[in-house]
């Protein structure tokens, strides 16, 4: 299964999450991944980080907010396979930011996983776009920029829809598949 980064496992910021001090799970996310962990789903990270493109931050300061994701993901009993990220800005025109499939057919290139019917979950318009196109299940969360993207409508009318994380973990523990 595929979880997009900000506003899905940690608090978005339309600052940009910068640093390790500014990530910050969002409440029951790295529990939830733990459970879809322990029902053998392979939980794979894919993130659009422009803040790379506009310089606000660098390489690694994104690798050191990713070993604190793992860090705190493993600490909850849980694990994540694979972080993918687009570095890109949106006028860059490149085919892996989020709503282009590119990153999602990279996770499937990489580890072998196929992407076709497994659940996205994300929290905007563009990540549900970016499934359909790959040919995932899109799913939105409020939270993050979710509740909003709910409100307005507008690309989210195939999309399953939950409170957060942890609910969608509920709903596909349930449905017992990871596709």
């Amino acid at each position: 299964m595929l979880l997009d980064r900000d506003g899905v496992v940690n608090q978005d910021s339309d600052d940009y999450i910068k640093s390790v001090d500014e990530w910050k799970p969002i409440p029951g996310s790295l529990q939830a991944i733990a459970r879809l962990c322990d029902a053998d789903f392979t939980v794979v990270v894919v993130s659009n980080q422009s803040g790379i493109a506009r310089g606000l931050l660098d390489r690694e300061d994104l690798r050191q907010i990713h070993r604190e994701m793992h860090r705190q993901v493993e600490a909850a009993g849980g694990r994540i396979s694979g972080v993918f990220v687009c570095p890109h800005g949106p006028e860059e025109g490149c085919g892996c930011r989020k709503p282009q499939p590119g990153l999602l057919l990279d996770v499937e290139r990489s580890l072998g996983i196929p992407v076709a019917g497994a659940p996205l979950v994300g929290d905007k318009p563009a990540d549900l776009e970016a499934a359909r196109r790959a040919g995932c299940e899109p799913i939105l969360v409020r939270t993050g920029k979710g509740a909003a993207a709910e409100r307005d409508g507008t690309g989210i009318d195939t999309a399953l829809v939950f409170d957060d994380l942890a609910r969608v973990a509920d709903y596909l523990i349930s449905r017992g598949t990871d596709s």
